[in-house]
């Protein structure tokens, strides 16, 4: 089955264990298998190959986000849906991403993966969250280190009351509402 490509930058942003990235690979699975092109960027890849040396100042987050903004409009021009599991705490950065989809006319739709952060201390899947409670590290997104939560999201879901198949595929009904899946 071939279909017709329509590229999208996807970008979840949420708190760190809010569910973004799983979300993010149970949706790419589904669209390869109706026959779209997907990438998946995730922000623990990226942090490692194209924002290696960058910390987690305001500044070189937003280098971040940038980076992965840039690379996510470049495949999503070429007719790739790209999914963007990525924290990016601060409402200017996702604006300036989203200006830039915008510039070149390539579809930009926002996701806020709205966990609470009392559920995702208890997920903590990268143990980030016992760590600062525990001292060892500070400036944690939504606890000691701000996160901006996106006024108007294209879409906001609860992944705290549903399972990742029902999130994936209510972020799959918002695809199909905008002509892209």
């Amino acid at each position: 089955m071939s279909v017709t490509e329509t590229g999208a930058t996807i970008w979840l942003t949420g708190l760190p264990s809010a569910g973004k990235t799983t979300i993010a690979y149970e949706l790419a699975g589904r669209l390869r298998t109706e026959g779209h092109k997907v990438e998946v960027l995730d922000g623990d890849e990226i942090r490692e190959f194209l924002s290696a040396g960058l910390g987690f100042s305001r500044e070189d987050r937003h280098t971040n986000v940038a980076r992965i903004g840039f690379v996510a409009e470049l495949l999503a021009a070429n007719g790739v849906k790209v999914l963007v599991p990525v924290i990016a705490p601060f409402a200017d950065s996702r604006e300036a991403v989203r200006k830039r989809h915008a510039t070149e006319s390539t579809t930009y739709l926002e996701v806020h993966v709205a966990t609470p952060v009392a559920v995702c201390s208890v997920r903590d899947v990268k143990g980030l969250y016992a760590k600062q409670a525990a001292g060892e590290i500070s400036g944690l997104t939504g606890v000691d280190d701000p996160y901006e939560a996106p006024e108007s999201p294209d879409l906001r879901i609860e992944s705290h009351q549903q399972t990742v198949q029902e999130s994936a595929a209510a972020l799959h009904a918002l695809l199909t509402e905008r002509g892209l899946a």
